[in-house]
């Protein structure tokens, strides 16, 4: 399937299911930051160390589209002002970044009114670089997550859950975004898990890859579900091999322009 009939094929899916979730994203807000108030006491006991999980981001960073998502235009020269600026032309799905609920829902949270206690949360990774190395559209699924219950507790409410498919050692090459012959291939999310998830109280689901769901999903089955319920993702996040499995906390640096179905933002851990 070419990349411009996943992106129109999506189009009838959302509007089939706007109605069914008109309503469900302000309610779903609400009740993910009296989840985020309740995870207060998983956040982690520091030992100071920072991690940065945000790319830098710049024309040659790779985009969904394939299109360069940043643009820099000379707006104050430093040689004739004694500072300078930019004016930048900024796609807002680019870089590391949020998806907002109202990105995959016509009346749905903006990025602005995301509720500020979402974006502080207790940190759980879930490895599956062993799937992603014999599948590049490899997805973390509810027995990935069970096992990750299995072996480190309850994954707490409010909390925000990352993949870690190792997906980021790519980003410097086409392979981090499609195979050799222009196909979508990276690992993502699949519906099974995050449906757990979202039974689980989780606020945010992080993926080190391009997009919450596989590079071969037609559907965006991932998107549909989580975002229209309240909850937030996180796309291309940097360094996850360097967080454990339990124990951070993420700092989710969101933007906060009106209408925002997302945008670049700058997202620490604390270890």
């Amino acid at each position: 399937m070419c990349n411009t009939c996943v992106i129109e094929g999506v189009k009838e899916t959302m509007l089939n299911r706007r109605k069914l979730f008109m309503g469900a994203a302000a309610s779903g807000a609400a009740a993910i930051a009296a989840s985020a108030m309740s995870a207060r006491p998983a956040l982690a006991q520091s030992t100071g160390k920072v991690v940065d999980l945000t790319y830098v981001f710049d024309e040659k960073f790779p985009t969904f589209d394939g299109k360069p998502g940043i643009a820099y235009e000379e707006a104050v020269n430093f040689d004739k002002s004694g500072y300078q600026l930019w004016q930048l032309t900024i796609f807002e799905h680019s870089g590391t970044h949020i998806d907002a609920p109202l990105h995959f829902s016509k009346d749905g949270t903006s990025v602005a009114e995301l509720p500020a206690e979402s974006l502080v949360c207790p940190l759980c990774v879930i490895d599956i670089t062993a799937k992603a190395k014999d599948d590049a559209n490899a997805a973390l699924e509810a027995p990935d997550v069970e096992a990750w219950v299995s072996a480190n507790g309850e994954i707490p409410k409010g909390a925000c859950v990352a993949k870690n498919s190792g997906w980021g050692a790519k980003v410097g090459s086409p392979e981090f975004r499609n195979t050799p012959d222009g196909k979508f291939a990276f690992p993502g999310f699949g519906k099974s898990a995050t449906d757990l998830l979202a039974e689980m109280g989780a606020a945010a689901i992080a993926s080190d890859s391009l997009s919450l769901d596989p590079g071969n999903s037609a559907d965006f089955a991932v998107h549909n579900s989580w975002l229209p319920g309240g909850r937030y993702g996180i796309e291309n996040l940097a360094n996850v091999d360097q967080l454990p499995a339990k124990g951070a906390t993420i700092f989710v640096g969101a933007p906060k322009h009106a209408r925002g179905t997302g945008g670049p933002a700058r997202i620490l851990a604390i270890v």
